[in-house]
């Protein structure tokens, strides 16, 4: 049974920086891909960046590309986003996912956590 728990949110101003992180544990004798999503008020939930856990091999939406770093921690199972560079536009729950299909899609998922929100201004 795999469970998904994100830590690190919180509230800074535009420029600054936070590092999101996403404990996993039930999944190590399968491949799976760690992504990272973010839904903000009225809006849709986006895939933001994902990362297939047995090569490292990441993957970003363009919105984020140079500001945002995917990573993992293998001995801790744990995923991190660095986020450098906030936006306003950033603000938002972010929700780690865990699937064996790495996309920036809802659909290749099928294990979430609650999400932890970030709020830029």
């Amino acid at each position: 049974h795999v469970q998904l728990v994100e830590s690190g949110g919180g509230s800074v101003q535009a420029g600054g920086s936070l590092r999101l992180s996403c404990a996993a544990s039930g999944y190590s004798n399968i491949r799976v891909c760690i992504g990272w999503f973010r839904q903000a008020p009225g809006k849709e939930r986006e895939g933001v960046a994902s990362i297939y856990t047995p090569s490292g091999a990441p993957q970003y939406v363009d919105s984020v590309k140079g500001r945002f770093t995917i990573s993992q921690e293998n001995a801790k199972n744990i995923v991190y986003l660095e986020m450098n560079e906030l936006k306003p536009e950033d603000t938002g729950i972010y929700y780690c996912a865990a699937g064996i299909r790495c996309a920036l899609a809802e659909s290749a998922y099928g294990y979430w956590g609650r999400g932890t929100q970030v709020t830029v201004s």
